[in-house]
């Protein structure tokens, strides 16, 4: 990862996985030629704990922290943290960009997301049995969405691909010099609004996403581990103590979509112009200026 140097000027790589700095230049008018620098720290996926991972040394002190809800910068608080602006999730900015996307006048099917491993660290856990459990429990077409990781293992793509699931991949989730994960999200909004269903063996990001976009959710399998799980995290216990009405092989939808609205941050949706100025960005005229609630800091 990278952090701030000795001139003062930071850098997060973090920053521009899955092609949240390039959403958010959209949104604020910029063009698409490179992302942008970010002069702090952007919440990059879902996260129980306070955003990031648990290590300090990962945020430089005195950068601002940009995070997806309340409960989080609530909870970075408790333990020490400063430094927090509420502005909600990037993918609440790609569907205020792209309204449209994807939609498709009947959805089908199950959208399934292997909770997998990233580049430092894989995850232990049988994927022919949890194909098995999913192929009982599913009753409509099955699409099997791995990480890029885990989309390069023939064996576990066969033990989907054998259970007669269709397998793809978003892509790599990129960086800010190269293109590999500019689109990943909109493969994943166009992915998610063609089912009728989202689900996987543990809470995520794509659950969520999925609700949002009006996706029926389930929880249900193996859980799988991380080979060094972070203890301060608590765990299966912790997530089913906190939400055990979103485990199972059906969650009710409304309760589904509106956690969704609070684990996202519909409503800390900043503007264009608070974003430019929370991000360090020079103020740049909007080809279609965009409406927010506002940051909170």
């Amino acid at each position: 990862m990278g952090h701030a140097n000795r001139t003062g000027e930071m850098m997060d790589e973090s920053n521009h996985w899955y092609g949240h700095s390039r959403i958010l230049g959209k949104y604020c008018g910029l063009p698409d030629e490179s992302p942008k620098r970010i002069q702090g720290f952007l919440q990059h996926g879902w996260n129980y704990l306070h955003g990031f991972p648990p290590n300090d040394h990962w945020c430089s002190p005195g950068y601002p922290r940009f995070v997806w809800s309340d409960v989080l910068r609530r909870r970075g608080w408790s333990m020490g943290r400063r430094g927090h602006y509420l502005i909600g999730a990037p993918w609440i900015y790609l569907l205020h960009i792209e309204p449209d996307l994807g939609v498709v006048p009947d959805r089908e099917g199950t959208i399934w997301y292997p909770f997998h491993g990233w580049e430092k660290y894989s995850v232990s856990g049988d994927h022919g049995r949890l194909a098995d459990e999913i192929r009982d429990v599913e009753t409509d077409p099955v699409t099997i969405c791995l990480y890029w990781l885990e989309f390069a293992n023939p064996d576990i793509r066969r033990a989907y691909e054998s259970r007669g699931f269709r397998v793809i991949c978003h892509g790599e989730r990129g960086s800010r010099w190269d293109a590999k994960g500019r689109d990943f999200l909109r493969k994943q909004l166009l992915q998610l609004r063609r089912h009728r269903r989202v689900a996987s063996n543990r809470l995520g990001s794509a659950l969520f996403y999925g609700a949002s976009v009006g996706c029926e959710v389930a929880v249900y399998g193996d859980p799988m581990q991380f080979e060094d799980e972070r203890p301060e995290y608590g765990g299966t216990a912790r997530r089913m103590r906190l939400w055990p009405e979103l485990h199972g092989t059906a969650v009710d939808p409304g309760l589904a979509a509106e956690t969704a609205r609070q684990e996202l941050g519909f409503d800390y949706q900043a503007t264009p112009e608070e974003l430019r100025r929370m991000f360090g960005w020079k103020r740049v005229r909007c080809g279609s200026p965009a409406t927010g609630h506002g940051a909170r800091s």
